[in-house]
């Protein structure tokens, strides 16, 4: 039995933002898709995606739209109707377009107002007489010349249908789709196409000040303003500087955020603090940039949990976490990496890892790349080496993923709906940004 792996995959728009995020299933039939209802694998795979979604579904998949291909067996199932309509699109490919019981259910979804989209679009006159009723066309970079793309796209939009370009994996394929007027891209390139760079003040604003009040309170709680600093790259990166700095003259160098908070102490993070809002009052994080901080905690959360179950790890969760935390620095500060690292005390395997994925911390590492790429093949294979077990990876994926998405809305909303009342005396005691 092949493993199983569930895994999102950005879908960005021409400025770079992500509109959606594909679901991408790999186990006994490797795909959503590929269903004519009738197989025992077909069955036990359509089983498998609906158990799992019936778990997880509600948690970590509202809020965003949710591009997903449906079998017949999972349309049969019933199984759009575990989302809210304005977070899924409904993918169907060509063994759903040729089952006759299937199209019926696909529109029936689209009565109730599910939005659709048709896989790998052709020029045939069964996907044309679809074009009245679906939203979305999707077109293989790989399988369609740039005429076709072309003359899809062109139909499409005199249509008003939206045409996403999808398995771009280079900056070829990707620089076709814009020059042909994708209105979307999807594909391994996509998910880590840089839209822009930020400075070295980047950081997430209602974060910042929520945790500017949690350090004024009488008695801060210091692993809620652990977790506030960890969740940030930026802030991440300034305090370890900045504690291991020749100011302080360590014998022994902070190399965990909570060990660097409890070498400053709370007094001094509280200047430290007060001098960041002074000094960068008026910035704000671009989406751009927002999207590489939320994948840093992402990646950070994930290599934390995986390396509890790796076996011969020469790092700590601690040290995970910041490994996954530094990933994106680069992009968020405007220099190389190698430099970054070099101010900031992370070991030489996590150095070693980041920089050229070498070792084992190297190969966690890459674990977390190939599984945000969806690259199932690599996947098993580094699970195997790494000592993990395959089939947790999708467990401890959503686990993080529904953490994160908890966090990150608490952390990026406006803190003054989100934070206790203050007294006088209280709100006196907090600085004015």
């Amino acid at each position: 039995m092949s493993s199983k792996y569930i895994v999102r995959q950005p879908i960005k728009d021409a400025a770079g933002t992500i509109i959606g995020y594909e679901i991408l299933y790999h186990g006994e039939n490797e795909a959503f898709s590929n269903d004519n209802g009738t197989s025992s694998a077909d069955f036990a795979a359509a089983d498998t995606i609906y158990n799992f979604l019936t778990q997880n579904s509600t948690k970590v998949l509202k809020g965003t739209l949710n591009f997903m291909t449906f079998t017949t067996m999972l349309l049969m199932k019933k199984t759009p109707r575990l989302f809210d309509k304005q977070d899924l699109v409904i993918q169907i490919d060509d063994s759903v377009i040729i089952h006759p019981l299937s199209m019926h259910f696909v529109q029936q979804y689209a009565k109730e107002g599910y939005k659709i989209a048709v896989n790998e679009f052709q020029f045939a006159p069964r996907y044309l007489a679809l074009l009245d009723g679906i939203d979305y066309i999707r077109i293989n970079a790989k399988t369609a010349n740039e005429l076709t793309i072309r003359n899809i796209i062109d139909v499409g939009h005199s249509m008003n249908k939206r045409c996403i370009v999808t398995n771009i994996d280079s900056e070829t394929l990707y620089q076709r789709a814009l020059s042909l007027n994708a209105d979307a891209m999807e594909g391994p390139y996509v998910a880590e196409k840089l839209t822009t760079k930020a400075h070295s003040s980047s950081y997430i604003q209602s974060n910042f000040f929520r945790l500017m009040v949690a350090v004024t309170r009488d008695e801060p709680n210091v692993e809620e303003v652990e977790q506030m600093i960890g969740a940030d790259a930026s802030l991440s990166f300034g305090l370890l500087k900045m504690v291991n700095s020749a100011y302080f003259a360590l014998r022994h160098r902070a190399t965990t955020i909570r060990q660097a908070i409890m070498t400053l102490g709370l007094g001094q993070l509280k200047q430290w603090i007060y001098l960041l809002s002074a000094s960068n009052a008026e910035n704000e994080v671009d989406p751009g940039s927002e999207e590489f901080l939320k994948r840093s905690f992402m990646r950070a959360n994930f290599c934390s949990d995986l390396v509890g179950y790796a076996k011969n790890m020469p790092i700590s969760k601690a040290e995970a976490y910041l490994m996954g935390m530094f990933s994106t620095l680069n992009y968020l500060i405007d220099a190389p990496l190698e430099e970054l690292l070099e101010e900031v005390p992370v070991s030489g395997e996590i150095k070693e890892a980041l920089l050229h994925r070498t070792g084992r911390c190297g190969m966690l590492y890459e674990l977390v790349l190939s599984y945000e790429a969806a690259d199932w093949e690599r996947i098993t294979t580094l699970a195997e080496e790494l000592g993990i077990p395959d089939k947790m990876i999708t467990s401890v994926y959503f686990i993080c993923m529904e953490n994160v998405n908890t966090l990150w809305e608490q952390l990026t909303n406006p803190y003054k709906d989100q934070l206790p009342a203050l007294d006088e005396g209280e709100a006196a005691e907090v600085p004015q940004a």
